[in-house]
């Protein structure tokens, strides 16, 4: 191919939400909760070919409603080109109930009744875009009806006319053929004449056909899986991939051999059977991340039955194919589980490979201060309602010297922030929130007794904070009671999907040595505590910033990184800290509190500066700390 081909492969037809039942075991009529997701197979291989690291785009339509944009938005940060993404301003976005009632039985429900991706036409398939791939991969839903029919006919001329290769994923679901009622989306296989006609009309265009031995009947129009095969290859030279569930897979680059165990084979994956509803499509992406990088056709195979392997063994559809990193660590490692969802190791390469896209640094105004706002309160003999609005000043503050740019962000909490934190979100802010009850010690929870279902109500780009006064020479007992604590948060935050930063305040404890904060970073980590983020105060030289680095280079590449807290220092001993720090390459920014807010609070509760005062102190105090922070950047990358 030419190099004017930017993307591997475009994806054309289905885009849905899944909402899974979360109660496992369970009837569909019986949940009472569902995790959402992306769904339908095009729109999940796209994203599965891009976590594998193929440039991959998606051509589809959605609702101009709330799940469309979630599809729109999801699509984006997972890396997929959405240029070939329609907005419906008639339709709505086709919804998918789904559940895991046992190993063998997953309910599911279609709503797609005139839904949005049912409507793509042929003038949705722009020539344009389609050039600028080296595949296109059309589903077999989408030959149902006439329009979307027209429309992968269209894109599947286009794709030949400039000799890129066509991919067909068979993806027989019968009740979309109008063969079965609503609530058979279970079902697997009604065979039907018309169906075979409509898929065997598109099978000499195609360079590579994928099904599972049911679709391999459907499109060959028999029973007789060898049969089948024979049928499809006398209308098309295209490679044939059999897909075997736990037996694997089998390629068929050309002649169809006598026994199906004559084609090319990779090796399998033995692992428990969680959910197969969305294995096909993992399935798919990694065996075209090996196909379309003119890999072996044993690689493409092994590569596929991983990918299947993770999908069986977790609950959802895309959020669960894995990332190359993921992929390769598996190759690689191999794992003790069965069930690869138990594997922390893995789970952890899965998480910080998946998770939203962080700025490349971050510059936070933390307010998320409690007893120290009473106290100023209190002195000032104002009522702690004040508190909430000192707040939401703060927010204001904040916004002003953010201006819609990345890199900036509060730390703010739901005891006196509520609404502030409602106020923060009408910008693109990164949101940090603590859980600790302030000043505690052995740590304790903020009046949270059950931490997953508390968090759980967090959005899910809220990042959980959780300050802990600890130092490696505190007795025994403290120290055990305090990383049992954390422990628990860590199992609570990656159960319910949310980053987790973790402050550690040792100076005021202890003597603050260049090994002290690295030694309670390396105890956690052996824990298989591994935070997203790290907040950290100021520390003695340069080679305890080096000691950090280390351990966090050792433990998690993934880290995103360290922000230095401020702990009520003057701004120039904040500079000379910002100077020391830089020396590392962990350290992305800060999160400064009372040099910020602390004199502006204090006058303004006392009622002697009015709002926009109080605004303006803040908002001059964190500007010249962000001007501070990027000033060091700078002369950094200079040297």
């Amino acid at each position: 191919m030419t190099n004017k081909h930017d993307l591997d492969v475009i994806t054309i037809g289905r885009a849905s939400v899944d909402l899974y039942g979360q109660q496992i075991g369970g009837r569909l009529e019986d949940m009472a909760s569902f995790a959402k997701s992306v769904g339908g197979c095009p729109a999940n291989i796209a994203i599965g070919t891009s976590r594998l690291g193929l440039k991959s785009g998606f051509i589809s339509r959605v609702g101009d409603e709330q799940m469309g944009r979630y599809i729109r938005e999801q699509m984006q940060r997972e890396g997929v080109a959405v240029e070939g993404i329609t907005t419906d301003p008639e339709r709505l976005t086709a919804l998918v109930l789904l559940g895991v009632r046992d190993d063998e039985t997953f309910p599911l429900i279609f709503y797609r009744e005139n839904c949005a991706d049912m409507a793509l036409c042929e003038t949705d398939i722009a020539p344009d875009y389609i050039k600028r791939a080296r595949s296109v991969l059309i589903s077999g839903t989408h030959l149902s009806t006439a329009t979307v029919a027209a429309a992968s006919k269209k894109a599947i001329s286009l794709a030949k006319t400039q000799g890129s290769k066509v991919i067909l994923d068979i993806d027989y679901r019968p009740n979309l053929w109008g063969l079965a009622g609503h609530e058979a989306g279970e079902e697997r296989y009604i065979r039907s004449d018309k169906v075979t006609e409509h898929l065997q009309s598109i099978l000499p265009d195609c360079d590579l056909i994928v099904g599972t031995e049911e679709e391999v009947h459907i499109a060959g129009g028999s029973e007789n899986t060898l049969e089948a095969l024979s049928r499809i290859r006398s209308l098309s030279e295209a490679v044939i991939v059999l897909k075997r569930g736990p037996m694997g897979c089998v390629v068929f680059p050309a002649t169809i051999p006598d026994n199906l165990d004559k084609g090319i084979t990779g090796p399998g994956f033995p692992v428990e059977v969680y959910n197969v509803l969305g294995a096909g499509d993992s399935f798919m992406s990694g065996f075209l991340r090996g196909w379309l990088r003119d890999e072996p056709y044993e690689t493409c195979a092994q590569w596929a039955n991983a990918c299947g392997a993770f999908a069986v063994s977790r609950l959802l559809c895309s959020p669960e194919i894995p990332t190359w990193d993921e992929l390769q660590y598996f190759l690689n490692n191999g794992s003790k589980h069965k069930a690869l969802r138990k594997d922390t190791e893995i789970n952890h390469v899965h998480w910080a490979t998946t998770r939203r896209p962080a700025d490349k640094m971050l510059m936070a105004f933390a307010i998320d201060h409690r007893s120290q706002l009473e106290e100023m309160a209190e002195r000032a003999g104002a009522s702690p309602d004040k508190i909430s609005e000192i707040k939401q000043l703060a927010v204001r503050a904040a916004a002003r010297v953010a201006d819609g740019r990345p890199d900036y962000g509060m730390l703010l909490d739901s005891t006196y922030g509520t609404k502030a934190l409602y106020d923060a979100a009408k910008h693109p802010l990164w949101i940090g929130r603590p859980v600790e009850l302030p000043g505690s010690r052995p740590l304790d929870f903020d009046q949270i007794r059950d931490l997953g279902s508390h968090l759980s109500e967090w959005p899910v780009n809220h990042v959980i904070k959780c300050l802990c006064f600890y130092h490696p020479n505190d007795p025994a007992d403290l120290r055990e009671q305090q990383e049992q604590s954390l422990l628990r948060l860590y199992e609570a935050a990656r159960r319910v999907g949310r980053e987790l930063l973790i402050e550690i305040i040792a100076g005021k404890h202890g003597a603050l040595k260049d090994d002290t904060i690295p030694i309670a970073m390396r105890r956690f980590y052996d824990l298989g505590i591994k935070p997203d983020w790290w907040k950290l105060e100021p520390q003695t030289s340069k080679t305890a910033w080096q000691n950090i680095g280390a351990v966090i280079a050792e433990n998690d590449r993934y880290c995103r990184g360290i922000v230095l807290l401020g702990l009520e220092a003057p701004e120039e001993e904040l500079k000379a800290a910002f100077a020391s720090a830089i020396s590392s390459t962990w350290v992305k920014g800060f999160a400064v509190g009372r040099t910020i807010f602390a004199q502006a609070a204090e006058a303004w509760l006392k009622g002697e500066i009015s709002d926009e005062e109080a605004i303006n102190d803040m908002e001059n105090r964190f500007r010249r700390l962000t001007d501070a922070w990027l000033e060091v950047c700078n002369s950094s990358d200079k040297k």
